[in-house]
């Protein structure tokens, strides 16, 4: 990697996610000016929200941490979570496990799923 290139990219991960996007904007901006004129397409950047904190109250059920994660990460996709989700708590209910050891297995499972948004990995 070219030493600009480098330079760029460290000034770039320096920047708050907003300051990221402008500086995301100006650079398609000089890009679509291009040296000949022609105005080159350019990606619309997907912001992804942070999540919403919820604080776990004292003595949380299960369910109601499901309830909770879902309104502390309300851009995942509700399909994947129920899909992470399902046989773990199934699971540790009917074994009759600790509820605050599952719910910090649903926090891990919840706060993964939400990395893998902000990092592109949808699948």
């Amino acid at each position: 990697m070219a030493f600009t290139e480098q330079h760029l990219t460290e000034l770039f991960r320096q920047l708050p996610a907003s300051d990221q996007l402008t500086l995301l904007a100006f650079g398609e901006f000089l890009a679509s000016r291009g040296s000949s004129g022609a105005v080159v397409p350019v990606k619309e950047a997907v912001v992804i929200a942070d999540p919403v904190v919820i604080e776990r109250p004292p003595g949380e059920s299960i369910v109601a941490a499901l309830k909770r994660l879902s309104k502390t990460y309300p851009m995942l996709d509700k399909t994947k979570t129920l899909g992470a989700t399902s046989d773990l708590v199934a699971t540790n209910i009917m074994q009759g496990a600790d509820p605050v050891e599952v719910i910090d297995q649903l926090e891990g499972i919840f706060r993964s799923l939400y990395e893998k948004l902000k990092s592109g990995d949808h699948e």
